[in-house]
């Protein structure tokens, strides 16, 4: 029952996002803002949600979020950058499981990383933590890839 209705909650966000951004948002940045506010805001478990840019090998820049302050540079190790290195989504139900992972906020248990491609390369990360365990699941990964898609008139 909670897959359905997180399922339904997605595609009701997704909707809402289409019609905020859409032909509508000036640039990545704001199109990535309003990702951000929307699926924190609607998606309670979420603790902090936000984007990290590609900078170089092995190194992201903290871009639009939502929540905590966050580590404004992420460098060689940790959920984000995996998911970059594999150009796949990372799902992480106990984070502290994670070799490597990087600890922003200590009250982090739980992550996802959903990877933005641009032409077959990863620009960005879609990150998004949670305060409670294995809050995040494969079940998670096409809803969120499908939202992210919003972005690609903007890359």
């Amino acid at each position: 029952m909670v897959e359905e209705r997180r399922a339904a909650a997605y595609e009701r966000i997704y909707t809402q996002l289409e019609g905020l951004i859409k032909n509508k948002s000036p640039n990545l940045l704001a199109a990535m803002s309003t990702i951000a506010a929307v699926l924190h805001a609607k998606l309670t478990h979420h603790s902090w949600t936000g984007f990290y840019f590609v900078a170089g090998p092995k190194e992201l820049h903290v871009g639009p979020y939502q929540g905590p302050v966050a580590c404004q540079i992420l460098r060689d190790r940790g959920v984000c950058v995996a998911s970059v290195e594999t150009k796949q989504a990372v799902v992480v139900p106990d984070v502290h499981a994670f070799p490597g992972h990087i600890a922003c906020d200590s009250r982090s248990m739980s992550e996802i990383v959903v990877p933005i491609l641009k032409n077959g390369t990863v620009v960005a990360v879609l990150d998004i933590d949670s305060t409670k365990p294995a809050m995040f699941d494969e079940d998670d990964v096409k809803p969120l890839e499908k939202i992210v898609s919003l972005l690609q008139p903007y890359l």
